[in-house]
């Protein structure tokens, strides 16, 4: 069995738990010459950079075209010692490997009749808990409280909400407008709940500021707070986690092990969030997993995208037990719901260890194609 052919296809669409904001995710479809289809994606985010990645795909696609699925790593290592120029410390390169190295993955999987997971070594929890993944964009606190328990009413078991996200909330900027959205959605969800706090790229908070924010949130017991001092702030974040009880989560804008690697030595960071969409696929994913289980640190998948990334997100996050729970966005989407024959979602508030060959995914061309991203 040989590749015959590496596609990128940019798509462009408009997400609900976004504010109906234009999404950009570059996926990318590897065919066999027996006729077996692997599916990939990069989240890319942005416009100009979606053309961009599919370029580098269609360059990259030479070490890939003729070699066996079968040598997934062997082709990851190969690209990986290619980009090295332009893609040193991550970036577009990081996305590109992402996508091809996703899909190899599933390819790898159909080939030979086994689940990511299985390839993985299989499943090292029975089911994880499945925690609605939204943004904030109500004006009305009572309103955004009420919201969060509609997801609640379908049995996830807990809520994580954008701060400095598109619409309405205004969250991230106020302290006493934060600290009584906090105390409302304590309120509203129970004691029991999961609660999560996301700091959006808008919010700039400086260190004081989020000392005092944080110690406020302590009171009603939030599971952790996502970037609030942004990427990379080593003193800072040492002074917050010093000072306050929440864990801190950060890490998923990074692109590779050595970024990841970087973050650890700080001792700063509690919850390690990871794109396989980003740092350079599942086999990125998996060496940076190794990592955090080694520091005895929690990992969480950022699978934000399409169901290509929730599927691979879910097989690694049932490999390790660094992970303790799964996020889903509560608002149906065309690349969550339509993309896929079959939706992933949960079950009574779980997720259960995923089956079928690869990615245990069927895409649906005819939405891949309506939503193509035009030039």
């Amino acid at each position: 069995m040989k590749i015959v052919k590496v596609e990128p296809i940019p798509v462009a669409y408009p997400e609900p738990n976004d504010f109906n904001a234009e999404r950009y995710l570059c996926l990318v479809k590897i065919t066999t010459d027996d006729g077996l289809v692997g599916w990939g994606e990069s989240i890319t985010q942005f416009k100009e950079a979606n053309f961009a990645v599919a370029a580098l795909i269609e360059g990259l696609s030479e070490f890939v075209i003729g070699k066996s699925p079968i040598d997934n790593q062997a082709i990851w290592t190969s690209i990986r010692e290619r980009y090295w120029w332009y893609g040193y410390r991550g970036g577009l390169a990081a996305y590109a490997l992402s996508a091809i190295d996703i899909a190899l993955w599933d390819l790898k999987g159909k080939a030979l009749n086994a689940s990511l997971l299985d390839l993985l070594g299989g499943p090292v929890h029975e089911k994880l808990p499945a925690i609605a993944s939204g943004h904030a964009h109500d004006s009305s606190i009572p309103a955004m409280a009420e919201q969060a328990k509609g997801w609640l009413a379908t049995g996830m078991q807990g809520v994580k909400v954008g701060f400095g996200k598109r619409g309405n909330a205004h969250l991230g900027y106020e302290h006493d407008r934060d600290v009584e959205y906090v105390k409302q959605m304590r309120e509203a969800l129970g004691p029991d709940k999961k609660l999560i706090i996301d700091l959006g790229y808008a919010i700039k908070w400086d260190v004081a500021t989020a000392v005092k924010r944080v110690q406020a949130f302590d009171e009603y017991n939030i599971d952790w707070i996502e970037e609030p001092l942004g990427a990379w702030d080593p003193e800072g974040y040492r002074t917050l986690r010093d000072k306050t009880k929440t864990l801190i989560a950060y890490g998923e804008r990074e692109w590779n092990v050595a970024g990841y690697e970087a973050i650890i030595a700080t001792g700063t960071c509690d919850v390690f969030g990871i794109d396989p969409g980003r740092v350079e696929g599942v086999t990125g994913f998996t060496k940076i997993v190794s990592r955090i289980e080694s520091a005895k640190r929690q990992a969480n998948a950022h699978a934000w995208s399409s169901a290509i990334v929730s599927a691979a997100s879910i097989a690694v996050s049932f490999s390790s037990l660094a992970f303790k729970l799964f996020e889903f966005k509560p608002l149906a989407n065309p690349m969550q719901n339509d993309l896929v024959k079959t939706p992933l979602t949960h079950t009574d508030g779980w997720v259960y260890p995923p089956s079928g060959p690869g990615l245990g995914i069927e895409i649906n061309e005819d939405v891949v194609n309506k939503y193509r991203q035009k030039k």
